[in-house]
């Protein structure tokens, strides 16, 4: 009989039940908002239930050395988690969305690269903040990524700069990715007037296929040039959209943007989410991450719509005047950015369509932040 209580005495021991502790259990609560509020809200679901679930997964509690935690080399978790700490998901991501993203809105209208670039400001915005409070120059500006409103491209760069840092900075970035109508809309009305919400846009010209071929081409030579270092993200984003827009390899397109995407992003959300584990997470640095990546994202909308506004000063011709309601589209959350700038536009005037002219920004802000990471980590790597 003895035995017998021995052995249950030993398997409480290897019990969740047993091993828990309260930040565990903040911990999961958190990830069980996280789903919450993608399925009740939709917001970013893709992203926030695999993160979610992944929060819930990795702080499950358990008896040390089963070898079956992220953070225990050779487990299954942390050879997956390898894709993250080393860098390969963001570039595959990268090529989805290259084969995904139609630049014709950018080519129409060159101008509007300068909006994308002014909203980048929140990266370096946030990285001179985090230096402030303290943080190590390679970590401000793992920091400061997140207000290119890039998750991704967030990972890249804290997985080179401050891979200890990497859990918080990445869920920092996804979670105000999937806030974006929640922060960016009072910040539009706040820095706008009425008239300039009523300015309506002339339609922009049709481009041809010659130039969406070409665009990729010249778009990659110049930014690798201007930044080797952002080599990786901008040589995928380029070649996805090469594949999409040359019409001889729709088969490649089409894995490119929908199976390997939907893979390598589900991969990514559970393994940056299980990485969120009690001990390593919960911190004061981690709380002051998400501070500064707030306030990174308040930077990088305020700067694009005010600059849009410093813009409409130097041109004369009222009926090329830039809508500001465009400027937070800036920022690199694709297409949401850009349907903030639709819904607040036609809730002043139904009839005006700003969607179109916001992806002109909105993918500038895509190119923006992987050549402000590459800037970032060819002085900090």
């Amino acid at each position: 009989m003895e035995q017998v209580f021995q052995s249950l005495a030993q398997f409480w021991e290897y019990t969740g039940f047993a091993n828990c502790s309260w930040q565990n259990i903040v911990m999961i609560g958190i990830g069980i908002i996280f789903i919450t509020l993608a399925i009740v809200k939709e917001w970013e679901p893709m992203l926030l239930v695999p993160i979610g679930f992944g929060m819930i997964v990795g702080n499950i509690p358990m008896f040390p050395g089963l070898n079956i935690g992220i953070y225990e080399d050779g487990s299954v978790l942390n050879i997956l988690y390898q894709g993250v700490r080393q860098g390969w998901y963001p570039p595959l991501i990268f090529l989805g969305i290259g084969a995904m993203t139609d630049f014709s809105a950018l080519i129409s209208q060159p101008r509007l690269i300068l909006i994308g670039a002014a909203a980048q400001m929140g990266i370096f915005g946030a990285y001179l903040l985090a230096l402030l409070f303290g943080f190590a120059p390679n970590e401000a500006g793992a920091i400061g990524i997140i207000g290119g409103a890039d998750g991704p491209t967030a990972i890249f760069l804290s997985s080179k700069l401050a891979p200890d840092l990497m859990g918080a900075i990445a869920v920092s970035a996804y979670s105000y990715m999937a806030l974006v109508p929640v922060i960016q809309k009072p910040i539009m009305l706040l820095l706008t007037t009425k008239k300039e919400r009523l300015i309506r846009m002339p339609a922009p010209r049709q481009v041809s296929q010659k130039e969406k071929i070409i665009f990729p081409i010249v778009g990659f030579l110049t930014t690798a040039f201007i930044v080797p270092s952002g080599l990786p993200l901008l040589g995928m984003l380029f070649f996805g959209n090469l594949l999409k827009e040359s019409g001889v390899t729709r088969r490649l397109a089409n894995t490119a943007s929908g199976p390997l995407i939907d893979v390598v992003t589900t991969l990514i959300g559970l393994t940056v989410g299980a990485s969120t584990q009690a001990d390593k997470f919960l911190s004061g640095k981690s709380l002051l991450i998400f501070g500064l990546g707030l306030l990174s994202f308040v930077i990088a909308t305020s700067c694009g719509v005010l600059f849009v506004k410093i813009m409409n000063l130097f041109i004369k011709n009222p009926a090329k005047k830039i809508n500001p309601l465009i400027g937070n589209a800036g920022v690199s959350a694709v297409p949401d950015s850009a349907r903030v700038s639709e819904v607040v536009g036609r809730e002043i005037d139904p009839k005006n369509h700003l969607l179109m002219h916001a992806m002109g920004p909105n993918v500038a802000g895509v190119i923006g932040s992987a050549v402000a990471a590459g800037i970032l980590l060819a002085f900090l790597g």
